[in-house]
């Protein structure tokens, strides 16, 4: 059975009832699908920029990019923990009867991991870029990546709650 919007005439189906419990587990399988793809990201990312240091190039970078290189590298690695760690407390947590704590935690962490990881990418971009275009583009790029990253990652989620909400009590 399907309700049909008032304003949009799009088709809501109503979500299924669920137990308390069964809402937890369906939250948790959820934060850790979402674990698994950004997980893959910033390691993949992470991998990356420790490899950097390594290069003959890297040598030859100036101070600002050396100083954008160490605070990426800890974004990175700050990106990692923050992802990794919804795991971490599920396995010392596990049959505790914590699952309720356990989600709420890891549900924020998943929101830092993302947060860590946006500026990551940034600050990977900001180093790439300032060494291949002028100062200011790369500059100008970045900012530009990064609002779009906020208006992918949060913006859209905030506008699609407040719909939901608006819609809900029309």
């Amino acid at each position: 059975m399907t309700d049909q919007g008032p304003e949009t005439g799009e088709h809501r189906t109503p979500e299924p009832q669920e137990s308390e419990r069964e809402r937890l587990n369906r939250r948790w399988n959820e934060i850790l699908q979402e674990t698994r793809v950004a997980q893959t990201g910033v390691q993949i990312l992470f991998g990356f920029l420790l490899s950097v240091a390594f290069t003959t190039h890297f040598r030859q970078l100036g101070t600002f990019d050396h100083v954008v290189y160490v605070i990426t590298v800890i974004l990175g690695a700050s990106a990692t923990g923050a992802l990794i760690a919804p795991v971490s407390i599920h396995r010392l947590l596990s049959g505790q009867r914590m699952k309720d704590d356990i989600v709420g935690v890891a549900s924020r962490l998943m929101v830092l991991g993302m947060v860590l990881l946006a500026l990551t990418i940034g600050g990977t971009l900001l180093l790439l870029l300032h060494v291949v275009v002028p100062s200011l583009l790369a500059e100008l790029l970045v900012a530009a990546v990064m609002v779009w990253f906020a208006l992918c990652w949060y913006g859209l989620p905030v506008w699609l709650r407040r719909r939901s909400a608006r819609d809900e009590q029309a």
